[in-house]
């Protein structure tokens, strides 16, 4: 009977594999298209799978008790996939030295996710928001930040609608905020602004001030928010002033509100300055919008943060278990 189960476990193991062997390719194909940039020690070291990833395997029969030697070997090769495939699906790429400053809790995400409800997540912003740049609207920010979490919260329905809108700022936002945010009832806005006021010459201040305005609005339909700034390129670095007023301001006024902000602007100018990534690995020729690798980037260490915050909510003893395993990346 031994020597059965184990045949079958190898036998289940064996087909899995093979399995995994069709996959994988295509999920190789997806990240060589996120214009990886060239060869960088500190770049290619973060794709490699790291000490508690590798440990995942080892414990697998701690962790499936009683299943016996083909449920184990199912589960075990289950749990490799789970791991192998986001290693394959994200891009190789760091966080800010020292990390990014905690963004805060999402309440109303994770009371969603803990009761099993839909969660709506709209992207507000630009182009950036819109993917210009981008081979492809599967390659933009929003449709990447999907797709992780999808990989993430597998048994949970999230959507995340992309209503940026090219070249505008603050003030065409705040027009259409009703239209394109708040009647499709969000449980978290990601609101990106800041760009195109400096490009305009407009003041920091009165950008600074309707976004204010905004995020009451927003706070005042029952969402979650994240705050993000400029993106650090050259067209923007060109108006370094307006541009250093531009991200202290909205900095503080996501401080003062208590929402969530994600440091764009500082995050892809440690990209440049601290991990000597030309600026043409991640921007387009236009020298102001990203390209794949660079909105993907961008959007996995967004993803991070927001499963991060989710997972700093303390869940009750009645929450399933699928959502009581939600942690960081």
């Amino acid at each position: 009977m031994l020597r059965d189960g184990v045949k079958q476990a190898s036998t289940v193991t064996a087909v899995v594999a093979a399995l995994l062997l069709m996959v994988a390719p295509q999920a190789r194909a997806q990240v060589a298209h996120a214009a990886t940039p060239p060869d960088h020690p500190a770049i290619s070291a973060a794709a490699e799978p790291q000490g508690p990833q590798l440990q995942v395997q080892d414990k697998a029969q701690d962790r499936f008790p009683d299943k016996g030697l083909a449920g184990t070997a199912i589960d075990r090769v289950k749990d490799a996939a789970k791991q192998a495939g986001d290693i394959l699906t994200r891009v190789p790429c760091l966080p800010p030295k020292g990390g990014l400053k905690p963004m805060g809790s999402l309440p109303h995400v994770a009371s969603k996710l803990i009761s099993g409800a839909p969660v709506v997540i709209v992207a507000f912003g630009s182009s950036s928001t819109q993917g210009y740049g981008s081979t492809s609207p599967a390659f933009n920010y929003p449709n990447r930040l999907a797709a992780q979490l999808h990989r993430r919260y597998p048994t949970a329905d999230i959507s995340v609608i992309n209503r940026g809108q090219g070249g505008e700022d603050a003030p065409e936002m705040m027009a259409r905020l009703k239209s394109s945010v708040l009647d499709l009832k969000p449980d978290l806005v990601i609101w990106q602004v800041g760009t195109n006021a400096i490009l305009r010459n407009l003041d920091p201040a009165e950008t600074a001030k309707l976004v204010e305005d905004g995020i009451s609005t927003i706070q005042a339909a029952g969402a979650d928010l994240v705050l993000v700034d400029p993106q650090y390129a050259p067209r923007v670095t060109e108006k370094a002033e307006k541009a250093s007023r531009m991200v202290q301001l909205l900095g503080r006024v996501a401080e003062l509100r208590k929402v969530g902000f994600f440091p764009r602007f500082e995050v892809m100018r440690q990209w440049h300055e601290n991990q000597a990534i030309p600026f043409d690995s991640f921007v387009i020729a236009d020298g102001l919008h990203m390209n794949d690798w660079g909105y993907a980037c961008f959007a996995q260490l967004l993803g991070d943060d927001i499963i991060r915050s989710v997972g700093q909510i303390k869940l009750g003893v009645n929450v399933p278990a699928d959502v009581r395993a939600y942690r960081p990346m």
